[in-house]
């Protein structure tokens, strides 16, 4: 049986001093009502996302809002700014998005507030916010999520003419390119096909790619 009042208190923004208040607010809801009545208003959750992530970490940051929509059911599969649940909100390249998560596997979705095309810019952005995440989009929608990538590398396919990148062949047909440039990042990439995941460690990117083709 879920303790709703436990919730309340860890996830809420409520203190013990509320316990008799939230008692008999939650007594006659139903189990849905509680959950919307306990979970607190965007304001609060971006501004604690906020704050963690100046304070702790990116990664900090995530895990309590990844943590937040588990404890309080906030997965959703259409995110978007009607808000009908609360979701984090993002600027990215002076346009507002936000992210949610849409599953407890720590898949999130990025949406923007009107209709955008997915720019390789925005993805890059998004990998230097969260590092600890690979970006990608998959139809037509922009995806986040931990992923892990075998690093044994089979091959080194590096231009000798590449300044600042890498090529690298990776195990389950994965090609890996980083540089700290990415125009020539970009430019390397243009030499393979397959789905791209975006990440960067904040000040070099990097781009797998997976299912190459010639």
């Amino acid at each position: 049986m879920t303790d709703y009042i436990d919730l309340a208190l860890r996830y809420g923004g409520f203190t013990s001093l509320d316990k008799v208040y939230l008692t008999n607010c939650l007594k006659n809801l139903s189990d849905a009502d509680k959950l919307v009545f306990i979970t607190p208003p965007p304001s609060v959750i971006n501004a604690y996302f906020a704050e963690i992530y100046q304070k702790q970490s990116p990664k900090a940051a995530t895990d309590y809002y990844f943590d937040l929509s588990q404890a309080l059911k906030l997965f959703t599969s259409q995110p978007s700014f009607e808000e009908t649940r609360p979701f984090v909100r993002l600027n990215l390249s002076g346009k507002s998005y936000g992210f949610a998560y849409v599953s407890d596997k720590e898949l999130a979705q990025v949406f923007s507030e009107t209709l955008e095309p997915i720019s390789t810019a925005v993805l890059l952005e998004l990998a230097q916010i969260f590092p600890h995440y690979v970006v990608y989009a998959k139809d037509d929608t922009i995806m986040m999520e931990a992923l892990d990538f075998s690093e044994n590398v089979l091959a080194d396919e590096t231009p000798e003419d590449s300044l600042l990148g890498q090529v690298l062949r990776l195990e389950d047909d994965v090609i890996k390119i980083t540089s700290f440039n990415h125009e020539e990042l970009l430019d390397l990439a243009k030499a393979y096909s397959g789905q791209r995941y975006y990440q960067s460690d904040g000040k070099q990117a990097t781009l797998y790619i997976k299912d190459r083709k010639d």
